[in-house]
């Protein structure tokens, strides 16, 4: 996810990159790396100099339609972010108006930047704050983009100035993720599987992950073939995971079954998606099976008010206790029914939160916790048919 500063982030993380590079070597460490219009850009400048231009953006049309990665569940409505390539044109000028010069630097830079075809997300985030382009799942990536003589004599035609030697190159993909909230309906109470994979390999494999959502401390079953082996653990991956990835398999463990417990810690095992893999060992030797998703869900605690009134705004404040403690970077939301109702900005881990419902409607609504895609356990399927949890909801009046 981008907000509106991805755009100058972009154009900052480029600016530092270029300038660090081509001022490392000793013979260019006079050069200037500036950011202005091409008519603009030399003035009084005399030394070496390197001029960073955005001359174009454009609406990606392969992200156009495509719903924010993990932001969004099947069934939902959401309005697509606002996808864009942007197209940058590289213009040297040597001292003294010596060209050799002028072509030094731009081979300098041509080289730093074919050497660098992704921005890495600290470097997006040393350059400008406040910024969150760096927390996006698609990388940012850097690539030549060729301009036909034809298409240079218009570019700088526009310009109205005398063409100078430059490169073209374009940044892609950008996401600004909108401002418009998710519409989310209830999930499905109950589901059919009508097919089953009857494959069998000869090797340790992963079928299915038991129940696809958990709580920190609930039992995860996999089931598989081959997995029997003198020891047995798992493999845990996730973005935000702190604390060792690598837990052991419960005793008893068949060839078809094992079973791991999720470690109950608010703090180092924050809600979100999960992969696992098993590593089955058998006579001093491991094997890594493949990788299965599965979700960590949030809990939520206390909602106070509990029976929230409107104030004479019609508006609604609630604050929520939730474990695990939600980070800083990641995307936490009220389900109001379904509606989607964004946390508020907070600078720490936190096990509280604060919502603001903004025309809030009177009227007794079932209540969810989204944390990075993931909503807290609403469907109670300890009876059958399963029901809604009756705990899980508010009355607004």
């Amino acid at each position: 996810m981008s907000n509106s500063l991805a755009i100058a982030a972009v154009s900052a993380t480029l600016l530092n990159l270029l300038e660090k590079g081509v001022t490392a070597l000793a013979a260019l460490s006079d050069t200037k790396v500036t950011t202005l219009a091409p008519d603009r850009a030399r003035g009084s400048i005399t030394s070496n100099q390197l001029n960073l231009f955005l001359y174009q953006v454009n609406v990606n049309a392969a992200w156009r339609n495509m719903d924010m990665p993990r932001q969004v569940q099947p069934g939902e409505t959401a309005q697509p972010p606002l996808a864009l390539t942007l197209h940058y044109l590289i213009t040297s000028f040597g001292r003294g108006e010596d060209e050799v010069f002028g072509h030094r630097v731009l081979g300098r830079a041509m080289s730093i930047l074919h050497d660098h075809p992704v921005l890495g997300p600290e470097e997006i985030r040393n350059s400008l704050a406040g910024s969150d382009l760096a927390d996006q799942l698609e990388r940012v990536r850097i690539t030549p983009q060729p301009l036909s003589v034809e298409e240079m004599s218009k570019l700088w035609s526009t310009f109205q100035t005398n063409y100078r030697l430059s490169a073209g190159y374009q940044v892609s993909v950008v996401l600004i993720e909108s401002s418009l909230p998710v519409r989310a309906p209830l999930p499905v109470l109950t589901r059919v599987v009508a097919a089953q994979p009857d494959l069998t390999p000869p090797f340790p494999t992963l079928m299915e992950a038991l129940p696809p959502v958990v709580r920190a401390g609930d039992t995860l079953t996999f089931r598989g073939h081959h997995l029997d082996g003198d020891n047995v653990s798992f493999q845990f991956t996730n973005p935000n995971l702190t604390d060792s990835a690598r837990k052991p398999a419960l005793a008893p463990r068949t060839a078809t079954e094992v079973r791991v417990v999720i470690p109950d810690d608010a703090v180092k095992w924050p809600a979100g998606f999960y992969t696992a893999a098993a590593i089955v060992e058998r006579g001093g030797q491991e094997t890594l099976t493949n990788e299965l998703a599965f979700a960590l869900a949030p809990r939520i605690g206390s909602i106070v008010p509990p029976n929230p009134a409107r104030d004479g705004n019609g508006d609604v404040t609630l604050t929520v206790s939730c474990s695990p403690e939600v980070r800083p970077n990641q995307r936490a939301a009220f389900l109001l029914g379904d509606r989607e109702v964004p946390a508020q900005p907070h600078a720490a881990p936190a096990g509280t939160l604060t919502f603001v419902i903004r025309k809030a409607l009177a009227g007794q609504y079932y209540i969810r916790l989204r944390v990075d895609g993931v909503d807290s356990i609403l469907i109670d399927r300890s009876v059958t048919p399963p029901v809604f949890d009756a705990s899980q909801r508010i009355t607004i009046t």
